[in-house]
């Protein structure tokens, strides 16, 4: 529900909106055994808002949103996960001691959510809509995650939801800064094509271009998204491809989705390369070092919905990543979610998920608002049991 601050023919339309979502899990698997803990964002994170929109006449409207995010377990503006700075073995196994410390200091204490404490870290964009499409310019959602959130049974939330399994490292750009957008929204059809400037130092670094087309119709959905962008050198680097598609049939909707996780180049592969050379690491052991960082993996994800009536639903998802690597970190991911609500605005929800992790695996659960982490070690499996309750306003 959003409450309207202002809202008359001689002034904009300011509405403040939000949802809090907290609860305890427990999680398996992890270095020291399992842990309980109070978490902020087991089904969405936790955030507030604010959007602005002002009727132009002639089919043109100005809009605006500032979004940000808050760990209710803290008060904080991010948060980091319950494996901290630990890394998956297939990153440093073999590698010097003092390289691994490097790494476990550098790339490790980069893993979490917000770490600069961006106040507007969610969402902030200005656009303006016309009667040919919006454009858009910010801090925005990327074209081929809106396409998984689409097409993710669980719509994103909770460890149940596929993108949990590639956080580390990252297989989607979330969101992404210095963007424009133009946006194209005909009866169930649905556009965008976005571009990134300014992202790097140089002319085209760190540049991502993304796009999507879904079709949202009342019974069937289907669609794809793209994205891809270049590392700070210009090189390619993460690019995502996403097709998905799903149907209602009175209380039922079944979704299933397959995503191309493809990184040639790691997007932070001149950083890191100029952070190991300058602890002593040679021309080889750098380039060793980028090469476990590359990705190429196929996600595959299937789910089931049932309405139970009033806001309420009980949710199964099977979901696999397919390395294609190597590494062969193949990880495969199962389990339930019940809605429970309380009122339209406020819902209780448990979630049961389990991780199979191959023998050089070790993803951990997260929720929609935190990353998992890893577990102890390479092909040690994990269950999440959380119990949270959620309120939107």
């Amino acid at each position: 529900m959003k409450k309207s601050l202002i809202a008359s023919a001689a002034f904009p339309q300011v509405n403040l909106y939000g949802i809090a979502d907290a609860g305890v899990t427990h999680v398996t698997g992890l270095a020291g055994g399992s842990k309980t803990q109070l978490r902020s964002g087991i089904m969405e994170g936790s955030r507030w808002g604010i959007r602005v929109q002002e009727d132009l006449g002639g089919g043109y409207k100005a809009m605006a949103t500032m979004e940000s995010r808050v760990e209710l377990d803290t008060g904080a503006l991010g948060n980091r996960p319950a494996s901290g700075n630990q890394l998956p073995d297939r990153l440093t196994a073999g590698l010097p001691a003092s390289l691994v410390s490097g790494l476990t200091n550098g790339v490790g204490s980069q893993l979490g959510v917000n770490l600069p404490n961006r106040g507007f870290d969610r969402q902030a964009w200005l656009g303006l809509v016309t009667p040919v499409g919006g454009f858009l310019m910010g801090r925005q959602y990327t074209p081929a995650f809106e396409a998984i959130a689409t097409f993710d049974i669980m719509g994103t939330q909770s460890a149940l939801s596929a993108g949990q399994l590639v956080t580390i490292p990252q297989g989607v750009d979330i969101r992404y800064d210095n963007t424009l957008q133009y946006r194209v929204v005909q009866g169930p059809w649905n556009a965008s094509l976005m571009t990134s400037l300014l992202g790097g130092p140089t002319s085209g670094s760190k540049r991502l271009v993304g796009m999507n087309a879904i079709y949202k119709g009342t019974a069937f959905q289907a669609g794809l998204g793209y994205n891809t962008k270049n590392d700070s050198a210009g090189a390619k680097a993460l690019t995502t491809t996403v097709a998905g598609a799903s149907t209602t049939w009175g209380n039922v909707t079944l979704s299933g989705m397959w995503a191309r996780i493809q990184e040639p180049n790691p997007s932070d592969g001149p950083e890191l390369a100029g952070q190991l050379a300058t602890s002593g690491a040679t021309a080889p052991l750098i380039q060793n070092v980028l090469d476990r960082f590359k990705q190429d993996g196929q996600l595959l994800h299937v789910g089931a919905r049932y309405q139970l009536g009033a806001g309420g639903h009980i949710t199964v998802a099977v979901t696999k990543l397919n390395d294609k690597r190597a590494t062969n970190a193949d990880v495969t991911t199962y389990g339930v979610a019940y809605t429970y609500p309380l009122s339209k605005r406020t819902n209780l929800n448990m979630v049961v998920t389990r991780y199979n992790n191959s023998a050089n695996a070790q993803t951990a659960p997260g929720g929609n608002g935190y990353l998992g982490g890893v577990t102890a070690a390479a092909g040690r499996d994990s269950t999440s049991l959380a119990f949270g309750i959620r309120h939107t306003f």
